[in-house]
């Protein structure tokens, strides 16, 4: 006689939903913001004439004749946010701060897209022909892109924020530390004589954390799927 033991399916990882192909493939987009975007901004920089990161944020890259290339960047880099939000909303269904994180990631998306949407001032000598020194006068366009950087890059923090929290109530510690690090170093005022390059190291952890959260959504979407 043969006996049939029933094997116990595997639990489940609570409070997270199935990864679906869709999903996966809002992750991905997600995931490439931060490399699409200072890949484009490095190869401009190697490329365009008198910028200098030391004076010009990245920003100033959307002035100028191929100034369309970074505004661009700036609203795919958005868009790519905007798909991480909804990745992040679908797959993460319990937890404190499960609805408020995505939808600080989203604010961040929009803020890039609009950055994108209405272009820097020309300004300290960039593009060539430009005079020396500040423009003369901030245009509309010019101070709507500053605030939506500055909202894009606060959503972040406060995301990471988020993030720490959950990290603690999880027992991640190194999650815990890395959230904390780049909360911070989004929130430090912008020092005047080294503003370029602060920005742009602030870019950096702002999509880094952005990839790197999307990178352990996919991992851990993958890893439930084959439980």
């Amino acid at each position: 006689m043969t006996l049939h033991h029933a094997v116990p399916a595997a639990t489940p990882r609570a409070g997270f939903a199935d990864l679906r192909p869709h999903v996966s493939a809002m992750l991905v987009a997600g995931a490439a913001a931060g490399p699409l975007f200072y890949l484009s901004a490095l190869a401009q920089m190697a490329t365009r004439e008198g910028f200098d990161l030391r004076i010009h944020p990245i920003s100033q890259l959307s002035t100028g004749q191929w100034g369309w290339v970074q505004m661009l960047t700036f609203v795919l880099a958005g868009l790519g946010l905007l798909c991480l939000a909804v990745g992040h909303r679908i797959l993460v269904t319990t937890g404190i701060g499960r609805a408020a994180l995505p939808l600080f990631i989203a604010v961040a998306g929009v803020g890039f897209i609009a950055a994108g949407i209405f272009p820097q001032d020309p300004s300290h000598g960039f593009p060539v022909g430009t005079p020396d020194g500040p423009a003369a006068e901030t245009t509309w366009h010019a101070l709507v892109h500053i605030v939506a950087a500055i909202v894009g890059f606060t959503a972040i923090a406060l995301a990471a924020v988020i993030a720490f929290v959950r990290s603690i109530r999880e027992r991640r510690s190194l999650s815990a530390v890395g959230n904390a690090v780049v909360a911070l170093t989004l929130l430090l005022p912008v020092v005047p004589e080294v503003a370029g390059i602060q920005v742009a190291v602030t870019g950096l952890f702002a999509f880094g954390w952005c990839s790197a959260t999307a990178i352990r959504l996919l991992r851990r979407g993958s890893s439930r799927s084959l439980a």
